[in-house]
């Protein structure tokens, strides 16, 4: 064994470094973390196994006490990422960074990207564009999020060893970003800038595919599902090819006719729509995201639906295994109509949508608001129309119960969602995606026909609206000012408008859907930390008030940026009679003030980039990334261990100090009625909606349960997403990470 000298001796090529480091943090105590040092050093170490060792037990010493041992952490693993790439890519490592120009050749050559950065900038540029990059940003990462970024998104090669470093992954997103516009240096530098300052993170499929020679860089997909085997089948053959691209999947199934309907005439032919889940959810397994994780599949159906109770017990753990699907997220779509019976425990009634297009002559799911309601009790008082009926509190205790066992089913309040769409001029909303934020027109691809033409099929289909989200975060964490965000939010816009011209679509319809609404979906992270820093209880008046602010002024600049891209680029293709155009979406959220009304008329003479704007994803993995809080969401703890890749790394919330600590109460200790409302106040300036999660325990009762339901409702909540029971977990959805 080697003696505590000798040991110590293998410290020796760090101690430049840890000089460096621990200037920043004088005030931890080092002594006791060289004797953990020196407990773990044994003969025969490479300079990598040390370093791994002194990492590790900074990491390990992260604690509410004493957090910033998580940045000490980061600081030295991103020495040996500067280590590594330098000895892969043959330069000098006390650069730390070496040459981009030689960097994308060298990858674009090895087919690690796409060549169209090589074709759209010159090395004189991309010498320019290295100027900019600043590794000292590096510096902003906490341990856990520098790691994420380097284990799952830093490009490496085909041997897994290092070539891209972290402020270079970020240049390369901002040159995929900019480079078809006319200023392709100034916009990168920008994109650039807020990026490496954690000020926004993008959607992880731009995160992780940008630069890429399969740049598919949307997080999510919805697609509407028509009564017939053929849409069944190309919606499950459309989605394969999504999650194969590394995206989440939406399916609504509300227009497929229930157990024992109609075939052809045939009564009681018709297995309903279990046997179509179990096969999405095959699909959702057999086609995973890029190899890096199962697909995603979340599919949602009406409450009024006669298969709605089989649908609420896919996931439960009682029942007939062969009428399960444990793999997908089920949600359901809620008229008030229902709630409303809820609430004075009246009677409920299911209906086979088939039937009632046979008999009534037209598509229930297809209306909402009063026009459902009406259409709703001709069916009910319809003599020849088969019907079941049941207690609506009866289904609502099965929706809860499937909640608190499995988190899921999530809610989709329809009538909500339809009242406020901007774009009801041209269709329906049916559901939403697989994390709830999504809200836009919905219809089923049809099938024109299928010819045979010199021995070749032909096939022509008319494309429905397939929904794509396009989706990034500012990080709320690092907003000091609502100056910060009249700065980062314009470059965000543009950011995600360019998305939609420089992705790989999946499929076409998608691509379609795309160009002619160019929805987008700006979000935030780090909105506990934002209140945290400001001294703002979770559970205040003062918070309600900031939500109320703050969204508002996110929300202005957000369309007025759209705007502004509008007069520069053009409008969206199917502006025209939008109620942007009209004024009324200005006019249903009371949006009175001066700069509002010149907000205004701006979009009415100059119009909308972008048909859809906001939408506040759950960005779980870039959260971490960013360092701050996810989404909306308050904090699990103040500190806990994150488990990443069989490793235990624990974590604080982020910029815990004596002054915060009493601003992060933890989520199961919330009331979530103060959630609810502050969820309200921020509703009304999302034209989407919001990933809002619910937060319970073992102790909390049915009748509370059920309360919490009925206040987001009551309150103009447009979805819920997970109920997050303190005994069980859930999954995360990953696509949509923004």
């Amino acid at each position: 064994m080697l003696e505590v000298t000798e040991k110590m001796s293998l410290l020796d090529p760090f101690r430049p470094l840890l000089k460096e480091v621990f200037a920043d943090f004088p005030h931890l105590d080092q002594t006791q973390w060289m004797e953990e040092i020196g407990l773990q050093l044994r003969d025969n170490l490479t300079e990598k196994e040390v370093l791994q060792i002194i990492t590790q037990v900074a990491v390990e010493r992260t604690s509410v006490e004493e957090p910033d041992w998580q940045f000490v952490a980061a600081r030295l693993l991103a020495y040996g990422l500067y280590q590594e790439a330098a000895a892969n890519r043959g330069y000098d490592a006390s650069c730390r960074y070496g040459s981009l120009y030689h960097l994308v050749h060298t990858l674009t050559e090895k087919g690690l990207y796409g060549p169209y950065l090589l074709e759209n900038y010159t090395k004189e540029e991309m010498d320019e564009l290295e100027k900019a990059i600043d590794p000292e940003r590096d510096k902003l990462f906490n341990y856990i999020g520098l790691k994420v970024l380097a284990d799952r998104y830093i490009v490496r090669d085909y041997d897994h060893s290092v070539m891209e470093l972290p402020q270079e992954r970020f240049m390369i997103i901002a040159m995929h970003l900019a480079q078809k516009e006319q200023d392709r240096l100034g916009w990168a530098k920008k994109f650039y800038d807020v990026l490496s300052k954690l000020e926004m993170t993008v959607a992880t499929p731009t995160l992780a595919n940008a630069g890429k020679p399969l740049h598919q860089l949307s997080s999510c997909f919805i697609d509407t599902v028509d009564d017939s085997l053929w849409s069944i089948y190309n919606t499950n053959s459309a989605t394969a090819q999504v999650s194969k691209h590394g995206g989440g999947v939406g399916i609504y199934l509300g227009k497929v006719r229930s157990k024992g309907s109609k075939i052809r005439g045939h009564k009681g032919a018709s297995g309903g729509v279990i046997p179509w889940v179990r096969n999405y959810n095959n699909t959702a397994v057999a086609v995973d995201q890029l190899g890096v994780r199962r697909g995603a599949f979340a599919i949602y159906l009406d409450v009024w639906h006669a298969d709605i109770l089989d649908f609420l017990n896919l996931k439960t753990n009682n029942g007939d295994d062969r009428l399960k699907a444990h793999d997908i997220f089920p949600g359901v779509c809620i008229p008030d109509l229902f709630m409303q019976k809820v609430k004075e425990r009246g009677m409920w009634y299911l209906f086979d949508p088939h039937e009632i297009r046979e008999v009534m002559g037209y598509s229930i799911e297809d209306y909402y608001g009063e026009e459902f309601e009406r259409r709703y009790q001709e069916c009910v008082e319809h003599p020849e129309l088969s019907k079941t009926e049941i207690p609506a509190i009866e289904i609502m205790k099965r929706i809860m119960i499937s909640a608190f066992e499995t988190g899921t089913p999530f809610i989709f309040f329809r009538d909500t969602v339809n009242r406020a769409n901007p774009n009801k001029h041209q269709g329906m909303i049916y559901s939403s995606n697989l994390c709830t934020e999504i809200c836009q027109n919905m219809s089923p691809t049809e099938l024109i026909s299928e010819e045979l033409e010199d021995g070749i099929i032909v096939t022509k289909q008319k494309p429905g609206d397939f929904v794509v989200c396009n989706l990034s975060s500012i990080n709320l964490g690092r907003v000091r000012s609502y100056e910060d965000i009249a700065r980062i939010v314009p470059i965000q816009m543009r950011m995600l408008d360019n998305v939609i011209d420089l992705n790989i679509y999946p499929v076409r319809q998608a691509e379609y859907t795309n160009k002619r609404y160019r929805a987008v979906g700006l979000g935030t992270s780090g909105y506990h930390q934002y209140l945290a820093q400001r001294g703002i209880m979770w559970e205040s008046e003062e918070h309600l008030e900031e939500a109320d602010r703050l969204f508002e002024e996110i929300a202005y600049h957000a369309i007025r940026s759209s705007m502004e891209i509008a007069r520069e680029k053009g409008t969206y293709p199917l502006f025209e009679g939008s109620e942007w155009q009209t004024g009324e979406y200005f006019e249903q959220r009371g949006y009175t003030s001066e700069r509002w009304q010149k907000l205004r008329e701006d979009v009415a003479k100059y119009g909308m980039r972008n048909a859809w704007v906001m939408a506040i994803a759950p960005t779980g993995s870039t959260s971490l990334i960013a360092g701050s809080t996810a989404g909306i969401d308050p904090v699990y703890a103040k500190y806990f261990v994150e488990e990443k890749r069989g490793a235990s790394i624990p974590q604080t919330a982020p910029n815990l100090t004596p002054e915060t600590t009493w601003y992060y109460k933890e989520a199961h200790r919330i009331d979530q009625h103060w959630s609810i409302r502050a969820a309200a106040k921020r509703q009304r300036h999302i034209d989407q909606s919001q990933s809002l999660n619910l937060y319970i325990t073992p102790n909390t009762s049915a009748r509370e349960f059920l309360d919490l339901y009925v206040q987001a409702w009551e309150h103009g909540i447009k979805t819920i997403y997970y109920v997050r029971n303190q005994s069980i977990e859930v999954e995360e959805c990953v696509s949509c990470s923004s």
